[in-house]
């Protein structure tokens, strides 16, 4: 008779009957912050609060208008600190919402200590401190990191993968992320970056897409972004999606806004949400799966409204809401933060986790980026609390490559933080590369995370 052999011993956390779970579900409604505990909105009304124009006007733009809202409960060390990033380092020029602003430090006015603590501020209002100094940028990063510029086929739409595009409609958004992987197009320049421009008028950088469309029958799927989606007029916007819908090929459409979280109130607008209804119903005669995808990374962001723009979404007829993360240091790089996280979107939302992506190599970002070991630690950790059809991937965006989960490296250099990837399609600009599906494609690893020989041999090639 065979003995049973005993499970290797691994290292990681070892449970008791004492110890109880690594994490502890505990479920939490959501909340709306009471936004008059800031000194500047102590008179805003609720219906004020719930209005789209009303936040799109007041939205902070500036350290000085930042210190309207918070008044003395911030030091002034923060603005100079502030003020010193938007001057020499940011890569995006600072538009944050009222609503994303609620969403900081939700629970009582803030203190100097817990503003600069908090999750959502660190992404969203970054400030110098913030930003290292030995490595602010890996000698690799790039203002198109994943060089969807190249890859225009026409402009603004990005041919990538063999059967999917990316439709980016205009340069702008509601507010703007300091990690941004299309820093280089999308929002105002600032000191550190001059930002391309479209040229086009909007009306013809449409029709450019839909001809393109067309022209291409084995597109089947167009990610439609900018930008964000939320900054298009609904009238043209809705128009470019009944034109996608009138090419038989198309079958899949996804609208990418982070205005979902960030702006809820505009998704709840009767005008866009009758408009909604309108395209929906077409795409489900039509046999097209319509979805919505936004971009949520800390559990604080998600209220009562966020959920209220997603469930009415859904309720129009949109099939599915998704959520595309990215894994940032300091802000959800915990499996903690990231299953909190989780249940708030798919419990409470109704919000599908559905990717987590590394950040992107664009310059100033190394404080905000992870390694890949600890992206295929944290998705090892998350496993077995969601529902498998609610565990997100942890995905790394690879340079000429694409999308691919964090344990499809082909090889990794740990000590380097060199992984090396492979891929079985060809983008639009390799038509003619017969080698390059037999290609090993490099990513790298911040370089403060690396042991110490590994930050020597960088030191060392710097200039390589």
């Amino acid at each position: 008779m065979t003995q049973t052999q005993p499970a290797e011993t691994i290292p990681g956390p070892h449970l008791t009957p004492a110890a109880g779970q690594p994490y502890e579900y505990r479920r939490a409604p959501l909340v709306e912050p009471d936004w008059t505990r800031f000194p500047g909105w102590r008179h805003v009304t609720r219906d004020q609060w719930e209005s789209a124009q009303w936040q799109r006007v007041n939205c902070v733009k500036n350290p000085t208008q930042l210190r309207a809202v918070l008044g003395d409960t911030v030091d002034e060390s923060f603005y100079t600190d502030l003020a010193a990033d938007q001057r020499a380092l940011a890569t995006m020029s600072m538009l944050v919402t009222p609503q994303m602003l609620n969403t900081m430090v939700p629970s009582a006015p803030p203190t100097t200590e817990a503003f600069h603590a908090d999750p959502i501020r660190r992404y969203m209002i970054p400030v110098a401190s913030d930003r290292r100094t030995d490595w602010p940028s890996h000698p690799y990063a790039s203002r198109d990191s994943l060089h969807e510029h190249d890859m225009w086929v026409a402009e603004g739409l990005t041919h990538r993968y063999p059967t999917k595009v990316l439709a980016e409609l205009l340069s702008t958004c509601p507010q703007y992320c300091g990690h941004c992987t299309r820093m280089d197009l999308v929002g105002n320049s600032t000191p550190a970056v001059d930002k391309l421009k479209l040229t086009l008028k909007p009306v013809d950088r449409y029709d450019a897409h839909i001809t393109y469309l067309k022209a291409h029958p084995g597109v089947r799927d167009v990610v439609v972004s900018g930008g964000d989606v939320a900054n298009v007029p609904w009238r043209n916007l809705e128009s470019y999606l009944m034109r996608l819908l009138g090419i038989e090929t198309v079958r899949d459409i996804r609208l990418a806004t982070k205005a979902l979280m960030g702006l809820p109130q505009h998704w709840l607008q009767p005008d866009v949400v009758e408009g909604l209804e309108r395209v929906a119903r077409t795409a489900a005669r039509r046999g097209v799966n319509l979805a919505i995808h936004t971009h949520v990374n800390h559990a604080q962001s998600l209220t009562p409204l966020v959920a209220r723009a997603a469930q009415t979404a859904l309720d129009v007829g949109v099939r599915d809401v998704r959520n595309q993360g990215v894994l940032l240091r300091g802000v959800n790089d915990t499996s903690a933060d990231l299953l909190d996280l989780c249940f708030a979107l798919q419990g409470e939302a109704g919000i599908l986790p559905y990717y987590f992506y590394l950040c992107d190599m664009i310059p100033n970002a190394e404080h905000w980026r992870v390694p890949v070991w600890q992206a295929q630690q944290l998705q090892h950790d998350i496993m077995g609390y969601l529902p498998g059809y609610a565990t997100p991937r942890m995905v790394c965006d690879v340079p000429f490559v694409g999308k691919r989960w964090v344990h499809m490296l082909t090889e990794y250099d740990r000590e380097r933080g060199i992984s090396y990837w492979t891929k079985n399609y060809r983008t639009s600009i390799e038509s003619a590369d017969l080698t390059a599906l037999e290609k090993r494609y490099a990513y790298y690893d911040p370089i403060d995370t690396l042991p110490d020989t590994g930050r020597q041999w960088w030191h060392e090639h710097r200039d390589d």
